[in-house]
């Protein structure tokens, strides 16, 4: 039996193979809306069609000063809810669960989509962009510098996640997964580097994860007991002095205890940094954290079938998220049942004729 293909399941949530589709910001709401249309849909429902167990959303932001850029996604709006729902029950209906990555860009707000020919860095006001908040008046490297937020932004915030989450339940969605990764708000106070707060929210790891907890805790109040909840975290910064993985394999474990039910291991983002990039180059990542009994994905140039299953087989991780690769093969799981001997594959009916 393949372990890719093995069911998981978190809490009431059982999710039929271990091959996930990771979070892919898109840039796609042309009328900067937040709402999700027919992109999203096809986008996400053709890697449902394609074998996916779970599909993850892009970020979405809790708020609107909370997206990268003018045309993310959004879910502070029951409009915006009653859009995703529509994806919602395609995906269901390809037999695939649906999971929402609950969002704020802190410090990396309010920036130009990264399409070719686009600029680079902060959209202006005159242009669409606004002012951004972190964690503290320090800029992310060629963007325009934050505002630090007080313990009121810190609140609404807080609520914020909660409330979106409530919304993503009420539209159909299995899991939510909260986004601390890539020197976004939640990410920007864990890290040293951008976290130079002298209140209860920076100094020591205590402080700096104070507030993932409690958007944790919100969270988990408003989705109930029974659905799972996620946390995408950045493992390392690929710098000393930063966020490095001592400290996330410890917050992981205290997230863990708190309740958390999978962390998604990815890394970087916080600050412009060389990182070594290769084949499965966050997979020693989401090893150690999973060698403190914490449930883990991982995510990053993990592109064949064998390199996937032996991921799983070896211990160091529990799903495979699966990203670029994805976008090229929305079909990646079809071609995996087939060179890992898996009968019969995750084929559509009106695709069988295609099957490997």
């Amino acid at each position: 039996m393949s372990r890719l293909f093995t069911p998981i399941t978190l809490r009431d949530l059982e999710i039929k193979n271990r091959i996930w589709l990771a979070p892919m910001c898109q840039y796609s709401c042309r009328d900067r809306d937040g709402m999700p249309g027919d992109w999203h849909l096809v986008h996400l429902g053709a890697r449902a069609q394609g074998g996916f167990g779970l599909i993850l959303t892009e970020a979405t932001a809790v708020v609107p000063e909370g997206r990268i850029s003018p045309q993310d996604t959004g879910i502070w709006t029951d409009e915006q809810a009653a859009a995703w729902s529509r994806i919602v029950d395609f995906v269901h209906g390809q037999g695939a669960a649906i999971g929402m990555q609950l969002a704020h860009a802190g410090r990396k707000a309010s920036t130009y989509a990264p399409f070719p020919g686009n600029p680079r860095g902060s959209v202006p006001t005159a242009e669409g962009g606004w002012p951004t908040r972190g964690a503290s008046a320090v800029a992310y490297p060629g963007y325009e510098a934050p505002a630090e937020m007080t313990k009121d932004d810190i609140a609404e915030v807080v609520a914020a996640f909660a409330r979106a989450a409530a919304r993503a339940v009420g539209a159909g969605f299995d899991t939510v997964e909260i986004h601390a990764a890539h020197g976004y708000l939640l990410h920007s106070f864990l890290s040293p580097l951008s976290n130079l707060r002298g209140d209860e929210y920076g100094g020591d790891l205590a402080g700096r994860s104070r507030l993932l907890h409690e958007v944790h805790a919100a969270v988990r109040g408003a989705v109930g007991e029974q659905v799972p909840v996620i946390v995408r975290l950045s493992a390392s910064e690929w710098r000393e002095d930063g966020f490095e993985i001592a400290e996330a394999v410890e917050v992981s474990q205290t997230l863990r205890e708190a309740g958390v039910d999978l962390v998604d291991v990815s890394s970087g983002g916080n600050m412009p940094v060389t990182i070594p990039v290769g084949p499965g180059y966050q997979v020693p990542l989401s090893a150690a954290i999973r060698a403190e009994e914490v449930t883990t994905g991982t995510v990053g140039l993990i592109t064949e079938p064998d390199q996937a299953e032996t991921i799983l087989t070896t211990g160091q991780a529990d799903v495979i998220l699966l990203a670029r690769v994805a976008l090229r093969e929305p079909g990646w799981p079809q071609r995996a049942a087939h060179e890992l001997g898996v009968e019969p594959g995750p084929y559509p009916p009106q695709y069988a004729r295609g099957a490997w």
